[in-house]
């Protein structure tokens, strides 16, 4: 164990806060609830750059940090689509959760094959998360007012299940040689 390390299970212990914000009926719940969201983007952030930094990396730390991230963003776009069940937000919600899940379990099989890096994370994935993020954070941080900010938000969550669908056809394309074989 060390502080990457312990920074992504921070992570993991944000996300029941965050979500239960969502459910309190206090106009500024919303508000520290995308204060906490904005803490657990820092720390992801941080314990990456501390991992490769202090030379910290690890198996367990290289599994916990995308389940870390995943868990998260599943869990507030679930609350999200809950508290504003408009068609596009589902719709881009489902996008953005039925490709993390496509695309880990994808990521698993060609691991099993030895392949792993077929299906590494390049900058498109790196920019549909920064985009994701910042949906997300904006979205509840104007949850109640749902102004200007949740509309940014809104549309940038938009954005994000495009290019979500985009890098998910990029990385079965990779591995689709290998998808297509017999066995």
């Amino acid at each position: 164990m060390n502080l990457p390390i312990w920074l992504t299970l921070f992570r993991l212990i944000l996300i029941p806060f965050v979500v239960g914000l969502m459910f309190v009926p206090l106009p500024s719940a919303n508000i520290v609830a995308a204060i906490l969201f904005g803490i657990a983007l820092a720390t992801d952030w941080l314990d990456g750059h501390l991992a490769r930094r202090w030379n910290q990396t690890s198996a367990f730390g290289a599994f916990l940090d995308p389940v870390a991230d995943k868990l998260i963003v599943c869990a507030v776009l679930v609350m999200l689509v809950y508290r504003d069940p408009h068609y596009y937000i589902a719709l881009s919600a489902t996008v953005i959760v039925g490709r993390e899940l496509t695309v880990s379990a994808l990521r698993e099989w060609m691991a099993e094959l030895g392949e792993r890096g077929v299906v590494a994370v390049g900058s498109l994935g790196k920019y549909k998360t920064a985009i994701q993020m910042a949906a997300i954070f904006c979205m509840l941080f104007d949850l109640v007012q749902r102004s200007g900010i949740y509309l940014f938000g809104v549309v940038l969550l938009i954005i994000s299940a495009a290019l979500t669908l985009w890098s998910m056809v990029i990385y079965l394309r990779q591995a689709w040689p290998r998808l297509s074989m017999e066995r």
